[in-house]
């Protein structure tokens, strides 16, 4: 058997990451929504009232990227500002309304992107990339990952 060329895993990985982003960019163009927004709607519906660093922080962007997308998020009207009520130097971000309602279009388009993707491979299969996955990003952000109990291969 043919010896697989030096990263050809690590580019598959990159192939089924970016092919992934693209199917979920479309879905939720039609929306009205663009690549990167979904992730801080997604993080203010989790904790609603973040500063703007608090967000670039949580999602391992730069304040100028989350200043300009909270921008255009807000003149789309799926955000609003409000000044702190302890600082008045600082805003804390909100969803609004229409952004609440918009956050069950982006979970519906994520569990699209998700059922296409995972198409063909049964829940053990899919049980097993989470856990494969899970592997992969600890390595590659040297966090340590407990493991599952139902680990009992005694590779490690």
């Amino acid at each position: 058997m043919a010896k697989a060329a030096k990263g050809a895993m690590i580019g598959r990985l990159q192939s089924a990451a970016r092919l992934s982003r693209t199917m979920l960019a479309s879905r939720l163009l039609q929306q009205g929504l663009y690549a990167g927004q979904d992730q801080v709607m997604l993080a203010l519906s989790d904790t609603d009232g973040q500063t703007p660093g608090a967000l670039a922080n949580r999602l391992g962007v730069r304040p100028p990227t989350i200043t300009k997308t909270i921008n255009r998020l807000q003149t789309q009207g799926f955000l609003e500002r409000r000044a702190s009520e302890t600082d008045s130097r600082q805003a804390h971000i909100f969803l609004t309304e229409t952004g609440r309602d918009a956050i069950r279009s982006i979970e519906k388009s994520i569990r699209k992107t998700e059922k296409q993707a995972m198409k063909g491979l049964d829940k053990k299969d899919q049980k097993t990339l989470g856990k494969f996955l899970n592997r992969i990003e600890a390595n590659l952000s040297n966090i340590e990952v407990e493991q599952d109990d139902s680990d009992d291969d005694g590779d490690e």
